[in-house]
């Protein structure tokens, strides 16, 4: 009894664990789903990472505004310290700074929106959204004693220096220390926002006496917001899968859009949010849409991986992981439906 009370409280932690690298990569459409060696090397990272944002911030009683502000800084570390894409000008042989590089920064904005949002959104609040969510009365609490919470920081520094050897090893570019340095000044800021946001959920404002809408129109907004950002995305000349780059966008443009888009959604959310009757089923719906928005975008994105697959490979894992998307999707709801069983 003892053993399968202790299995079934880290079961979301294991959950949260191998759902964060699936959602980053595979089905981003970044790796093929065949690639088993270049999953377990991901998910040390982004499990780890998944773990400790959620855990962090539910030990300290804090809500998703923090967690959000922590998987950015969990992006910036990873983009910065690890895989260096926000400073390395030729990241895959792309040149993807090239789209209006910024030399006092060594950036460019386009591509920092792009990553930063990737990883804030998907690579770790939708996944820590999902499984809170088939978590059921434990959605909020921790899953993960003070060892676990060891394992899961030593997972996720084992997993940046493995990424971080790779990077070194494949290409011929290091950030310097200012850019570390940099890099390192913004985590710390954006941590302490984040700190800064979990202790004023006190004096939270109270809620809205109108109420919140329909799931199904939350769910359709994710969706297309998601839509719009990826879309967006493919119209960069300089991008991994630019299969809309004959739209011809300007960087800037690019850049105003991706800002108009984060502001828009998050003030439509905090608004909804304090409205009555907000519910799991809308948070859900919000993960829906994000999810949903991953599995069609994968089928026109080209896989970066060392060894090349088959277009017919690559489509077949992607329907593969649409598949297990919406019955992800349908078993999430029907927890909410029943929640006793």
């Amino acid at each position: 009894m003892a053993k399968q009370s202790t299995l079934r409280r880290v079961l979301p932690a294991l959950g949260l664990y191998f759902l964060s690298p699936l959602v980053a990569e595979f089905l981003l459409g970044n790796i093929p789903i065949t690639t088993i060696v270049a999953y377990l090397a991901v998910s040390t990272m982004y499990g780890g990472g998944a773990l400790l944002v959620r855990e962090l911030a539910r030990r300290a009683g804090y809500g998703w505004p923090s967690m959000i502000t922590f998987a950015l800084a969990f992006g910036v570390i990873e983009e910065s310290f690890a895989t260096m894409t926000l400073f390395n000008p030729n990241w895959e042989h792309r040149h993807q700074l090239d789209y209006s590089y910024l030399p006092a920064l060594g950036i460019s904005p386009p591509w920092t929106l792009l990553v930063l949002a990737l990883h804030t959104v998907w690579s770790i609040s939708v996944p820590i959204l999902i499984t809170e969510t088939l978590a059921r009365s434990r959605r909020t609490a921790p899953w993960l004693g003070k060892a676990g919470l060891a394992v899961a920081a030593t997972l996720f520094v084992l997993g940046l220096l493995t990424v971080l050897a790779s990077s070194i090893t494949r290409g011929d570019f290091v950030a310097s220390p200012a850019q570390y340095g940099g890099a390192g000044l913004a985590v710390v800021a954006i941590i302490a926002i984040g700190v800064n946001l979990g202790r004023r959920r006190a004096t939270a404002p109270t809620a809205s006496s109108l109420r919140a809408p329909n799931p199904w129109l939350v769910g359709t907004v994710s969706l297309a917001a998601g839509s719009s950002f990826m879309l967006l995305y493919a119209t960069d000349p300089r991008g991994l899968s630019p299969w809309l780059s004959s739209l011809d966008v300007s960087p800037w443009t690019a850049t105003v859009l991706y800002l108009a888009l984060f502001t828009g959604l998050a003030v439509a959310i905090s608004r909804w949010s304090r409205r009555t009757g907000w519910s799991d089923a809308h948070r859900l719906a919000l993960a829906g849409g994000a999810l949903l928005t991953y599995a069609w975008h994968a089928f026109p994105w080209d896989p970066i991986t060392a060894s090349p697959v088959s277009s017919a490979t690559d489509l077949a894992g992607n329907a593969i992981l649409a598949t297990a998307t919406i019955a992800l999707l349908i078993t999430a709801a029907l927890r909410l439906r029943h929640p006793r069983r």
